[in-house]
């Protein structure tokens, strides 16, 4: 295992699109959503400890969170867990992990990735990430992972990828043409019929050498206030000027920020299996289903006439559905969601709702 090989594992969001059952006080990737005995971010730490080590290890998340980072992730220390005290988007994390491993290590190579994904086939994975690291440790680049995609998804971004330039050394790399944000269903299908255009899964990949380049380059602001952090990180004094310099940091993507517009981008077309878990329309599609196409978690649930639905209820608790197609019936807590799969994007829109018009206990 290479020691110049670091992760950054982002484990800040709160999972709207995810609730009821994903709240803000244990979001979704600090639950057991597959029922398999792991939460979410202890799958992806498990994964990566098998290319980085354990002590390369980076968590990036909010303070409230800091507890149950540390219980669920019992091998990490106190300094491998980086905790923002204000949500600021992708790039603000990025640039503050940079930091803290170049400190340690100038010569790292660091994959990010968010700490909620599922991946199916992990040896694979582990072989594009192995090979994606050492891509970016001879090339001066900024990569990103591309997954096939098998059908066309709305819900998620896409990556147009010039097949003619690939890196001679790894012809799974290709130079990016373009990148577009969730597209309308006539655009997604014209993507999959192209066949240039891969899933935008959001896990990057970079030398500190060249990410600290693209900041400078695109994201000045955020970089000048990080820098003037060197010497500071990973010492007692870390943790005054971050909550000094996190309240004038801009709320930026690294996405729009950096990877939009930077020159040296490529993209590794990979599957392996993958899938954001982002909506319940998504866990639906991984879960077994009964002769009706339900997806039920529940040991008490009744369903009568209803097809397609996923329905996830206490264990037991005694739930009698009648007449419902294509559903999502949710019960977590003191709070019972019923909504048309087709309409899940709203469920952000709920959340909001339900807080203004309820307060925070129930979101």
């Amino acid at each position: 295992m290479n020691n110049n090989n670091y992760c950054v594992i982002m484990a800040g969001g709160i999972g709207a699109r995810f609730w009821p059952m994903s709240r803000s006080n244990t979001p979704k990737q600090f639950i057991d959503i597959m029922g398999d005995g792991s939460t979410l971010i202890q799958k992806t730490f498990n994964r990566f400890s098998r290319v980085c080590p354990k002590e390369n290890i980076y968590i990036v998340t909010s303070e409230q969170y800091r507890d149950i980072v540390k219980e669920q992730l019992p091998d990490i220390t106190d300094e491998q867990v980086v905790l923002e005290p204000a949500r600021r988007n992708t790039a603000p994390c990025i640039a503050y992990a940079n930091y803290k491993i170049k400190q340690k290590n100038p010569n790292a190579v660091v994959v990010v990735a968010p700490s909620d994904h599922l991946i199916v086939k992990e040896d694979v994975f582990v072989d594009v990430v192995e090979k994606g690291l050492k891509a970016v440790g001879e090339n001066d680049c900024l990569l990103t992972i591309g997954i096939k995609p098998s059908h066309p998804n709305t819900g998620y971004g896409y990556i147009q990828f010039n097949d003619e330039k690939s890196l001679p050394d790894n012809p799974s790399i290709y130079d990016v043409k373009m990148f577009t944000e969730k597209p309308e269903l006539e655009m997604a299908k014209q993507f999959i019929e192209s066949g240039d255009f891969l899933w935008n899964a959001g896990i990057f990949m970079w030398s500190l050498k060249s990410i600290f380049a693209a900041f400078e380059k695109y994201l000045p602001d955020v970089n000048d206030l990080f820098k003037q952090g060197e010497g500071l990180y990973n010492t007692p004094g870390e943790h005054s000027f971050i909550n000094q310099i996190y309240q004038v940091c801009r709320n930026i993507s690294i996405d729009y920020g950096v990877m939009e517009k930077a020159t040296n981008v490529k993209v590794y077309a990979a599957d392996f299996g993958w899938s954001d878990l982002g909506t319940w329309g998504s866990l639906f599609n991984l879960r077994e289903k009964d002769e009706d196409n339900n997806a039920i978690t529940g040991k008490k649930v009744k369903m009568y006439n209803s097809h397609n639905c996923i329905v996830n209820m206490p264990k037991n608790k005694v739930v009698v559905i009648q007449g419902l197609e294509d559903y999502i019936v949710v019960e977590n807590d003191d709070v019972l969601l019923i909504c048309k799969k087709e309409d899940e994007q709203q469920i952000r829109q709920y959340v909001t709702d339900v807080q203004v018009e309820f307060g925070n206990k129930y979101v």
